[in-house]
């Protein structure tokens, strides 16, 4: 959590792993990534099938609203979503399991986010859940103002018909 005061905020950007292992991640990260949307901008929700990565989300601008879906077919939240806020303002961290869908909607005028991730993107094992899914009926805080989709997030499959992981990360539809 950062310190806010009269003069601003302060917080340590670096974690360093025995606060991981207080957390309960073991996990090494071989990565950090960042990206910057704007308003309405919904990524997601996205994972890797063969190759699935944990990440550690913080937002440094703005805010956004952060979903995860649980995707492992051995684990009693199977198929549950978990919300978060996200902002500059809260200081919250978010670590996510490798075996989830994860996406996020700017609830900002922009945001500024940072991933640290436990395993290298691998094109060809990127999946894609569709956002609005009924059957997860994801709350998303759109205030009557369509989201900013790209194509992959436009053209994501039904969590019914999506690749899901099985005890030992084996695909399974």
């Amino acid at each position: 959590e950062p310190t806010i005061s009269t003069h601003g905020l302060s917080t340590e950007t670096s974690i360093t792993s025995q606060d991981l292992h207080r957390l309960g991640i073991t996990t090494k990260f071989v990565q950090d990534n960042y990206s910057r949307s704007i308003k309405n901008v919904l990524r997601g929700l996205h994972y890797q099938i063969a190759r699935p990565q944990g990440k550690l989300i913080r937002v440094v601008s703005g805010s956004i609203f952060d979903v995860v879906v649980d995707l492992r077919r051995t684990s009693p939240n199977f198929g549950k979503v978990a919300t978060f806020v996200l902002s500059e303002q809260n200081g919250k961290l978010v670590w996510i399991p490798p075996g989830y869908a994860h996406g996020f909607l700017v609830t900002s005028d922009a945001a500024d986010v940072l991933y640290s991730v436990t395993d290298y993107r691998s094109p060809e094992h990127e999946r894609t859940i569709l956002w609005c899914d009924p059957d997860l009926a994801i709350n998303w805080p759109l205030m009557g103002d369509p989201p900013v989709l790209s194509e992959k997030d436009r053209i994501g499959l039904p969590f019914n018909q999506a690749d899901i992981y099985t005890a030992n990360f084996l695909r399974r539809k």
